[in-house]
């Protein structure tokens, strides 16, 4: 017993000593810290609790320059809103932060999670995979997926409000598979199995991250939260083993080349591609392709279909704004149900600005997290080296920057000469700096054909109002967030 109060009053101490040798040129620290605890306390509770509280310290951060300093437990953390300073930061310091440590069982040292230096090397080689040649060959593949989308919403039509999100998980994990993959992996049962086992374990690492005490691998590996986060790998590095081992074994036989799982469509899948570095260059060795595989699924189906099921509750909400895009599809598609080509990707402007003012508003991954390695100057601060940095992302979307509207949902915002901010970093939905995500252009393509389709077929109805949040890694609905559709005459 002594021992643990003479261990606490050291805490204190150093705590103590830490806030009092704070550098003036540091950012002020936000109010409300414990002892020893910090802001820890704030954070402990469900992940609606933890979006809640984010959200309050982003727009306190406002009025003191989009930077503040908080504390989990003794290690101090800084927390950015601002858009220049966001950008600063992303581009000066390149390695992730720590806590993208607690996702690494699962993706490794894929591109989300990995070293700088790894990144690095394997961004370069993995490029040419996501080239624009090769993703119009993948307009098959969208078309029809968001044909079968719009069969599987068929058996909603008319009956009240349902969860769409159900729907859009699914297709978009079908989708990533076919042209991540070159799988189609539509077995229904394996596809829930995924579906959920990804839900598990990003519930997992929240909660991890919300109690300071996990932090460390030696708790973690004692809790509960570590068991449960065992058996999700388990469903999800089996399904990326089995496949990765099928096409090794084609690879191996020279039956690679170009697929043809949707009839009429030829395509090269990403995979076939690392294979070939891998075997050809000796680029990635089976654990590296294994991550690679698994950060593409994860990132090429989760954020799709949550900005899918968040622009169709948008669009669902705003009437006069789903008439327009309904309008744009017809006049660029016209009356017919024939496919939507790359040509016709450019010409729905419209329909483009309802996604990204969708993105802004819901933003999917709402916080970055970088580790300084360097002494950082700011406009008006300079962040120690040594410590974690929050690029908060969903507070750069609700700058005061972007008007007296920053919190309605405003596609003619992204058509009008002067409705955008004159700064350029005030929309980072695929990250911000060097480090963007390599698969937007996909998902812009992808999304934009799968919402046409949607549109052209169906009259949405929602409200925005009762959706309640959570943030388990991804922004989440919790609540509220049902919508219903009708059949378009």
């Amino acid at each position: 017993m002594f021992a643990v109060a003479l261990f606490c009053i050291a805490c204190a101490a150093y705590w103590a000593w830490c806030r009092k040798n704070m550098k003036t040129t540091e950012p002020p620290y936000f109010p409300g810290a414990w002892p020893i605890l910090g802001h820890a306390p704030a954070l402990i509770g469900d992940s609606c609790k933890l979006w809640n509280g984010i959200n309050d310290l982003a727009n306190q951060s406002y009025d003191i320059g989009g930077v503040v300093a908080a504390s989990i437990g003794p290690r101090t953390v800084y927390i950015v809103t601002d858009p220049d300073d966001s950008f600063t930061i992303s581009n000066t310091c390149l390695e992730k932060d720590g806590f993208y440590d607690f996702a690494k069982p699962w993706l490794g040292e894929g591109l989300v999670t990995g070293k700088f230096s790894i990144w690095k090397s394997h961004r370069k080689l993995l490029n040419p995979a996501f080239s624009q040649i090769l993703l119009d060959t993948f307009m098959g593949v969208f078309n029809s997926q968001s044909r079968k989308l719009v069969r599987d919403l068929e058996k909603e039509a008319g009956k009240g409000p349902f969860d769409h999100w159900t729907y859009t998980r699914h297709n978009a994990l079908e989708t990533i598979c076919l042209t991540a993959l070159g799988v189609d992996f539509t077995d229904s049962n394996l596809n829930t199995q995924y579906v959920e086992a990804t839900e598990k374990i990003f519930t997992t690492i929240v909660e991890r991250f919300m109690k300071f005490w996990w932090h460390s691998p030696y708790t973690f590996a004692l809790s509960d939260v570590k068991r449960r986060q065992d058996a999700c790998l388990k469903i999800l590095h089996n399904m990326s083993n089995t496949v990765l081992q099928k096409r090794k074994s084609e690879f191996t036989g020279n039956v690679c080349a170009e697929r043809s799982i949707i009839p009429g469509t030829r395509f090269k899948a990403f995979l076939d591609l690392i294979l070939e570095l891998s075997a050809e260059k000796g680029a990635f060795n089976d654990r590296e392709v294994r991550e690679h595989v698994d950060t593409m699924i994860v990132g090429g189906h989760d954020t799709s279909a949550n900005v899918l099921m968040f622009t169709m509750i948008l669009l669902g909400s705003h009437p006069e704004a789903q008439e327009k895009a309904f309008a744009e599809i017809q006049d660029v598609l016209g009356d017919g149900d024939r496919d939507v080509e790359k040509t016709d990707l450019s010409k729905l402007v419209y329909l483009e600005a309802v996604l990204k003012e969708s993105m802004r508003v819901f933003t999917i991954v709402p916080v970055l997290a970088r580790k300084l390695d360097r002494d950082v100057k700011l406009k008006n601060y300079t962040l120690s080296a040594g410590r974690t940095c929050f690029l908060f992302v969903f507070g750069i979307h609700k700058h005061p920057m972007w008007g007296p509207d920053v919190h309605e949902f405003k596609p003619e915002r992204w058509l009008e000469p002067g409705r955008l901010p004159d700064n350029p970093n005030t929309f980072a939905a695929f990250s911000v700096g060097r480090r963007m995500c390599i698969g937007k252009t996909y998902a812009l393509m992808s999304m934009k054909t799968t919402l046409a389709h949607v549109i052209r077929n169906y009259r949405i109805t929602a409200d925005h109002t009762k959706v309640k949040l959570k943030l388990d890694v991804m922004l989440k609905p919790d609540a509220g967030y049902f919508v219903s559709i009708e059949k378009r005459t």
